[in-house]
């Protein structure tokens, strides 16, 4: 277990298996949280995403549903210690040891303005599996599926209460499709691309609860590196968090 500074004196505790990746910066700045909303994010590992929002923001509380105690672990001891560097928006997130799937024991339906998901990229049973089950259970869909993501934030929002996340750009059909059959509508959408010669590796997507379908705001390619390391807008992105650290 090791310190992490994330900027503005937020700091978190990340281990081998549990750590971030620019992914995870890249949705954290997509979500757009506003001051005053009840956010969930599913899947929450390590707890990044939660404490980048309160870095910046205001928000009512914020949910961090996680199936892995250790990590689940992680975070409360992140709470605590930023709290104790008077953090006082750590106070914010609530950490919760449990299953996607069982969103409907854990809260009330509509009871959310904003969810958010950095879900496993890979379908069970493709690519070689990771032998570390923390880590297989990161990147492959082994104990939650894209529907079981969707059937979550569907019970979770209100009306017209967002949905974001990210994945990789050859399951983008997959994700805009079940988005839509979970009446998530697909309002927002922007690809990631490691630098101008290169094809997209990413994409993050935004959905309205209960929305109707329509126009699609389809942002401009997000470069991460130029010639001169990170791009001028990725340096925007990752703020005070990038304040000594080297290009990841």
């Amino acid at each position: 277990m090791r310190i992490e500074p994330l900027g503005c004196g937020v700091e978190l505790y990340v281990s081998d298996r549990h750590h971030f990746t620019t992914d995870t910066i890249l949705l954290a700045d997509f979500a757009r949280v506003k001051n005053g909303e009840r956010v969930v994010e599913l899947g929450a590992g390590c707890g990044t995403i939660p404490l980048l929002m309160i870095r910046d923001n205001s928000p009512k509380e914020i949910f961090a549903l996680e199936i892995q105690q250790d990590a689940v672990n992680l975070l409360s001891e992140s709470i605590r210690h930023n709290l104790d560097s008077g953090i006082d928006n750590a106070a914010l997130i609530h950490p919760i040891h449990g299953d996607i799937r069982g969103v409907r024991e854990l809260f009330p339906a509509g009871s959310m303005d904003l969810v958010v998901c950095n879900p496993p990229y890979k379908l069970s049973g493709s690519g070689i599996g990771n032998p570390d089950d923390g880590k297989k259970t990161a990147r492959h869909e082994v104990e939650c599926t894209l529907e079981d993501v969707c059937a979550a934030a569907k019970w979770l929002l209100r009306f017209s209460g967002r949905f974001v996340l990210c994945q990789r750009p050859e399951r983008l059909t997959d994700v805009l499709t079940t988005m839509r059959a979970y009446d998530l509508e697909p309002k927002r959408l922007r690809l990631v691309q490691g630098n101008a010669g290169k094809p997209p590796k990413l994409f993050l997507a935004e959905a309205k609860r209960g929305a109707k379908p329509g126009y699609m705001e389809v942002l401009p390619t997000l470069t991460v590196e130029d010639e001169n390391g990170f791009t001028p807008e990725m340096r925007a992105i990752y703020g005070s968090y990038k304040d000594g650290h080297d290009n990841e």
